[in-house]
């Protein structure tokens, strides 16, 4: 049974949460063709440690930076590098903090420049199958009632979810139970209880839902190479209505993503 957060460890989570979102939003104002995503990390890393926190992916089981950069067929997980961004990237950009103990986490997807048609409706309806999930997100459900709805609404255009990879609790451990897939049935999984914190992100891909992990043991790339998207939210489990604690208000109501 997963232990519900006392209001006090909500509180320090929200402080996490805010901090991952604005973190997120400063990488944004940057994401720009002829920037690498090396320097991407940096201002990041910065930013958090000039807020009292730590990057906690930085070091997590081996993980280098503290951010994970993932590039058009790349899902998650990707290492900043040397690369350059260019006009009609995608950039999946996913952020830890650890702050008093606990941890944040959040996702966002940004295109580079102008993209095409095609992959401005894979991040749209990515990002809204984040909401839809969020919308299941209620005490007296279940995981699969999150998972149900995040497929169904990606798959209705024709999109993809990853089945390996999934959500997850987050607290004073970055991965804790339950685990949040984005695909199932409702009225299946782990009981959502009042109080439970959980991340969200769906992983959306623009063809099949085949992935492979990379030579470095980290990167999870699309199998036939075509993009995929990832957004991610942490929110408390209530009676009617999720609160969030992570939010792209930062990012979009600045005017960093234009729709």
């Amino acid at each position: 049974m997963v232990r519900p957060k006392t209001s006090e460890e909500i509180e320090l989570l929200k402080i996490n949460g805010d901090l991952v979102s604005r973190t997120l939003a400063e990488v944004g104002k940057m994401v720009a063709p002829g920037v690498t995503t090396e320097r991407l990390n940096e201002v990041a890393e910065t930013f958090i440690r000039d807020h009292g926190a730590e990057p906690s992916f930085k070091g997590f089981e081996g993980f280098p930076a503290a951010l994970c950069m993932s590039v058009n067929d790349v899902v998650v997980h990707g290492f900043p590098s040397d690369y350059v961004l260019k006009e009609g990237d995608i950039l999946s950009v996913d952020c830890g903090t650890l702050y008093k103990g606990y941890n944040g986490d959040s996702a966002y997807t940004f295109p580079v420049g102008e993209v095409d048609a095609e992959t401005r409706k894979l991040l749209d309806v990515t990002k809204a199958s984040l909401y839809k999930g969020i919308e299941a997100a209620v005490a007296g459900n279940r995981t699969g009632d999150i998972g149900y709805a995040v497929q169904s609404y990606a798959e209705s255009f024709g999109f993809s979810v990853v089945r390996e990879l999934e959500g997850h609790g987050l607290g004073r451990e970055m991965h804790e139970e339950p685990g949040v897939p984005n695909y199932g049935r409702r009225g299946h999984g782990a009981r959502l209880i009042d109080g439970m914190v959980i991340c969200i992100e769906p992983m959306i891909c623009a063809g099949g839902r085949g992935v492979y992990l990379a030579k470095n043991g980290w990167a999870v790339h699309t199998a036939d190479h075509r993009n995929a998207a990832h957004y991610e939210l942490t929110v408390v489990i209530r009676k009617g209505q999720a609160q969030q604690l992570s939010t792209f208000d930062y990012i979009e109501k600045d005017g960093l993503i234009k729709f």
